[in-house]
């Protein structure tokens, strides 16, 4: 699988792209000097220049700084809020798929209710009523990605349910967990991989939206949906506050989807990878 992932033109391409991104969030500090949230009044809306190499924003603090910053946050909330969403969605929908009645009508019956909604009203729905703050995004964004986790784990699993490997494990005697465990999960894992792929790139965007909107962590925390507020409020005299953040959700949501297509490719016998 590994081979095939790096034979993959488009996987290469966002895996580069993807550790770029985390470079950048990991070693901010390193790459900026300044205080991401340090207010200069002096230096406010500074062009780009040796010093600031992106500029400064309205209150004169470096936009590199809250870039790379903001980077650690975005990646933070996508990778908690799509772990939470793959433990719950996943396990739930697993369990629906193998066991089906009841218990599978009444998660698909949930499922339908929350995909009713589109996902980003939903997600600004909770956050009026938990109040915003890292956590409670983290806890909206999950929530909304729950259902379509579920549903791709319960259609893999429905998949390999009755495959004759899993009746023969079953006759020996193999109880439920064990043929979870070992025969059916292993087999269908693929689907929810690429899916939680994806969704980490939706996460990010959502993140984004919400922070644009002000329902996202607050400020003084950097994160490129405020960015991108703050700076359409200044787009009159300089694109470049919001210029920053724009690309650096692009590239990010283009090297998991790219990566996320990559490993589809690559976990499927019967798909050429180029």
């Amino acid at each position: 699988m590994a081979g095939r992932l790096f034979r993959h033109s488009g996987a290469r391409v966002g895996g580069a792209l993807l550790i770029m991104v985390l470079a950048g969030a990991v070693f901010a500090p390193l790459l900026s000097p300044y205080d991401p949230v340090a207010i200069a009044p002096e230096r406010r809306l500074a062009p780009p220049s040796v010093a600031h190499p992106l500029g400064t924003d309205l209150y004169g603090r470096d936009t590199l700084a809250r870039l790379l910053h903001g980077g650690r946050l975005s990646l933070t909330v996508g990778a908690l809020s799509v772990g939470l969403a793959l433990a719950a969605g996943g396990s739930v929908g697993a369990l629906s798929g193998y066991w089906g009645g009841w218990f599978d009508a009444l998660v698909m019956r949930v499922s339908d209710v929350l995909l009713a909604f589109p996902a980003i009203l939903l997600a600004i729905g909770l956050l009026a009523f938990l109040g915003g703050g890292f956590w409670n995004v983290v806890l909206a964004i999950a929530i909304i990605y729950t259902a379509p986790m579920a549903r791709v784990a319960r259609a893999a699993v429905l998949a390999v349910r009755h495959e004759e490997y899993v009746d023969a494990a079953a006759a020996l005697g193999a109880g439920d967990a064990r043929v979870l465990r070992r025969h059916v999960l292993p087999n269908a894992v693929a689907p929810v991989v690429v899916e939680s792929t994806l969704r980490l790139a939706l996460a990010i965007l959502a993140e984004a939206a919400l922070s644009f909107l002000g329902l996202g962590t607050q400020p003084p925390a950097p994160t490129w949906g405020q960015m991108i507020a703050e700076g359409r409020t200044v787009m009159t005299f300089t694109a470049w506050p919001a210029i920053g953040p724009g690309l650096a959700i692009t590239i990010t949501v283009l090297a998991f989807n790219l990566l996320g297509d990559g490993i589809r490719d690559a976990l499927d016998p019967h798909t050429h990878v180029g």
